[in-house]
């Protein structure tokens, strides 16, 4: 099977697809050829050929998504992305409004973009807005058994059986409506796909918390959980699970950290 669609007529035979491909799968001799098919459809052919002379049939279609640029020039300098990284909080108390659905698919285009091993792009995300309730019964029942061990968790169980509870004030929530999780066979590959979502949640007016009691249910009893979501894999885990919302309080400055140890070997 061939992966790759290598244009003759454009290609200059330079030899550097050959040189950024870890799986030796191309030759150069007239025109850059495809020798085996170990390719993965990692792309890297394809992003350094100087006269867009080759695609990745894995994703025929998608030509629009092809966009050149001059690596020399880079976006944002170090100083404003630090900055923007200090001024990112979690953030717990949220306005009434919803984040629509046309939000969400904006905030996937950071996740579309976001590298994960071996080019599997495997990660898939929910939306939990509707059936919020019934997930947090769910969630609820699976990480009761840790109750003795977690105050967190016999609050909530105080307030799911509070006739009277304040809905601002929800021990798992807050005053959120809307959860977002990332479901993947890789740990690694839902962090780090999140972790964009949530920087680009930022860059739209939003924020929120990452919950690591919700996340826990999967780690309690994953099948329990996974029968929640029967269009998702079961292979695949809850790995990050982010309360997302618009914020209604505004943060005027950074907090101290604890000092992040760094050892050079």
């Amino acid at each position: 099977m061939k992966h790759l669609i290598i244009d003759g007529s454009r290609c200059v035979a330079c030899g550097l697809c050959r040189q950024v491909c870890i799986m030796d799968n191309i030759d150069v001799g007239d025109i850059a050829m495809e020798l085996e098919s170990t390719c993965f459809d990692c792309g890297q052919c394809s992003t350094v050929c100087p006269t867009g002379a080759i695609q990745l049939t894995a994703y025929s279609g998608q030509e629009d998504r092809i966009e050149s640029y001059d690596m020399s020039v880079i976006p944002v300098s170090y100083d404003d992305l630090l900055q923007f990284y200090k001024q990112r909080r979690s953030v717990r108390w949220f306005k009434e409004d919803k984040i629509p659905k046309e939000t969400f698919l904006k905030l996937m285009e950071a996740a579309y973009y976001s590298p994960n091993r071996q080019n599997i792009q495997d990660v898939e995300f929910v939306v939990v807005d509707e059936q919020l309730d019934e997930f947090i019964q769910l969630v609820y029942e699976i990480i009761s058994v840790k109750e003795d061990e977690f105050f967190r968790i016999r609050q909530l169980s105080n307030y799911l059986h509070d006739d009277n509870r304040n809905p601002k004030r929800h021990p798992l929530l807050w005053e959120a409506s809307q959860l977002l999780l990332a479901f993947s066979e890789s740990k690694t590959d839902a962090v780090i796909a999140m972790t964009r979502v949530e920087l680009m949640a930022y860059t739209l007016g939003l924020g929120g918390f990452y919950s690591l009691f919700i996340g826990m249910a999967d780690e309690i009893d994953h099948d329990r959980l996974m029968e929640f979501f029967p269009d998702i894999d079961g292979d695949k885990h809850m790995y990050a699970a982010f309360v997302v919302g618009v914020p209604r309080v505004k943060y005027l400055r950074t907090r101290p950290h604890n000092r992040i140890a760094i050892d050079f070997k």
